[in-house]
């Protein structure tokens, strides 16, 4: 009995020793990670569009998974379109990981200005600028007019009202960022620190972990966080190489270069079938150009406007216009390069309308040029074939009467003529049946064949 007793206690001691360990385990896995703190590093040296945007917001929810204690955003862009611009901002300032955004390329302009304001902590490197977020189409066209003038005055509003919340919830200088976006100012790295713009200026990510190394960072929800850095183990994440493709080619003036060079391998193919090269090669440009659009914002009736162009050069093979079809694909195709883009929706990402317009006019004349290459030559005598024998001059290599043998061609065929010719005369062919020439005997002078022919 007091054997039973004794061994009692131990046994709920042990079950409570097992708990005391699963919520210990627990406490460790549900807390603050143990080791040496770990930062990830993105690099974002490119425009601003949606493949962009979704590897920004993926880094970001992995560094909150990992519970990292910073993400260092490396920038060097021209800008981008406007809705991932917001994407990534939100992606930003919904961090629940302070993010610091590094301008270290050449520049942060345009939507790259509104990243970098939108940072927990702002830093440039020397030699750098950023600014210049004045709303702007993909197109350069001057001075905007009319109902044109009235939206592009409403955009420039709402990014102005845009740019004065994220200075004003990240202490920063108002009236500065809302210049950047009303004047297009733009500001170098020592202009921006000394303005109250960005928070520091360091020539590396190193420097950059060991700055905040025990600083306190105010969040966009007001909170202060304060970074332990020390030993920190930098991560880099990179687009993967499906992602990478994805953003080159959804870069505008390669759009316009993938569209251009897939009508004109089309084209080429149509108009010289079993080349094979440029119908292929064309095929290819066209599915990637489909693939841009999905991510930039199409003008459907600017890709109309192609097609019709297009549409038109080939009539021109059908239907005699005098040249009118021609100029009327030439003119197609400019306005349709020209209006491929919704510029309402982009910001910073301007394609030079001379580069927009030679585009399209080195194209269009290319292929009026090989249009009237195929009309020349259909209208052309034939010279090879059956048809090509017809009125060509020979020799009798025997007699004809009524069959035998002449040299046409430089070619020995079987021939009938209707009246008895002797050999050695010269004949002219008049008909061809299969494999016979029905030949007459040249009763004049033979003249030269360059002249005959001519």
């Amino acid at each position: 009995m007091a054997r039973s007793e004794g061994y009692r206690p131990s046994w709920k001691a042990g079950i409570l020793l097992a708990f005391l360990v699963c919520l210990q385990g627990s406490s460790v896995v549900r807390g603050e990670p143990t080791g040496p703190p770990r930062v990830i590093s993105l690099e974002l040296f490119d425009a601003i569009q949606p493949i962009t945007a979704q590897y920004v917001k993926q880094a970001l929810v992995q560094a909150e998974r990992a519970q990292c204690a910073l993400v260092i955003l490396s920038l060097d862009t021209p800008g981008g379109l406007v809705r991932s611009t917001q994407e990534i901002v939100n992606a930003i300032t919904g961090s629940k990981v302070p993010v610091v955004v590094f301008v270290s390329g050449s520049h942060a302009a345009s939507a790259g200005f509104f990243i970098t304001m939108a940072a927990d902590v702002a830093v440039m490197a020397p030699g750098t600028r950023f600014g210049a977020a004045h709303p702007v189409g993909l197109f350069q066209a001057g001075e905007q007019r009319g109902e044109a003038a009235v939206l592009m005055q409403k955009a420039e509003n709402d990014l102005a009202a845009w740019v004065r919340t994220l200075a004003q919830n990240r202490g920063r200088n108002v009236s500065l960022a809302e210049e950047a976006v009303r004047s297009s100012r733009a500001f170098t790295e020592q202009e921006a620190l000394a303005g109250g713009l960005i928070d520091y200026v360091l020539p590396s990510q190193t420097a950059i972990l060991q700055k905040l190394d025990g600083k306190n960072v105010h969040r966009f929800n007001g909170e202060e966080v304060r970074l332990e850095l020390g030993a920190a183990r930098v991560e880099r994440v990179r687009m993967s190489a499906r992602d990478r493709f994805l953003s080159w080619i959804a870069d505008p003036e390669y759009v316009l270069f993938l569209l251009i060079l897939g009508v004109l391998g089309l084209y080429a193919e149509f108009t010289h079938p079993g080349l094979i090269f440029p119908g292929v090669f064309g095929a290819l440009c066209l599915l990637c150009f489909a693939a841009a659009v999905q991510i930039l914002p199409i003008n459907y009736v600017g890709l109309l406007l192609v097609l019709l162009g297009v549409t038109l050069f080939i009539l021109e093979l059908k239907v005699v216009s005098h040249g009118i079809l021609t100029v009327g694909g030439i003119a197609a195709l400019m306005l349709g390069t020209l209006m491929l883009f919704r510029r309402e929706e982009a910001q910073g990402l301007e394609v030079p309308l001379w580069s927009a317009g030679g585009l399209a006019l080195s194209a269009a004349l290319l292929m009026a040029f090989l249009t009237h290459r195929i009309l020349w030559v259909h209208r052309q005598q034939v010279t090879t074939g059956a048809e090509g024998l017809v009125g060509s001059l020979g020799e009798a290599l025997s007699d004809l009467n009524p069959a035998g043998r002449v040299f046409v061609h430089g070619e020995s065929w079987s021939a009938t003529s209707s009246s008895p010719v002797a050999r050695g005369k010269q004949v002219k062919v008049m008909r061809v049946q299969g494999m016979m020439l029905e030949v007459e005997e040249l009763r004049t002078p033979a003249e030269p064949l360059s002249r005959r022919m001519a």
